[in-house]
């Protein structure tokens, strides 16, 4: 029986076969969703898709794209809203 904190369906796991022919379990937690754009729903690129813990190691330009609205907004989105603005429209 596994440990209690490795029972949970949201743990995934690896069945790996040692060399000496015994079959153990390895266990990481899931990956979470792809970041997904505010206005279309598009995956976003450049966004890594870590929990939440190793997100905050990484550095401020490696979490998201250095753009304005970079990792809330696609690249599409983005060039329309621009256009929307430029124009004047609300």
């Amino acid at each position: 029986m596994p440990e209690p904190r490795y029972r949970s369906r949201s743990i995934r796991r690896r069945y790996l076969r040692t060399p000496g022919g015994r079959v153990t379990i390895h266990y990481w937690r899931k990956k979470p969703d792809v970041a997904k754009c505010a206005l279309c729903g598009q995956p976003l690129r450049g966004v890594p898709r870590l929990r939440p813990a190793e997100f905050r190691k990484l550095t401020k330009s490696q979490r998201r794209p250095e753009r304005p609205f970079g990792g809330y907004l696609c690249h599409k989105c983005l060039a329309l809203e621009i256009k929307k603005a430029v124009r004047g429209i609300a």
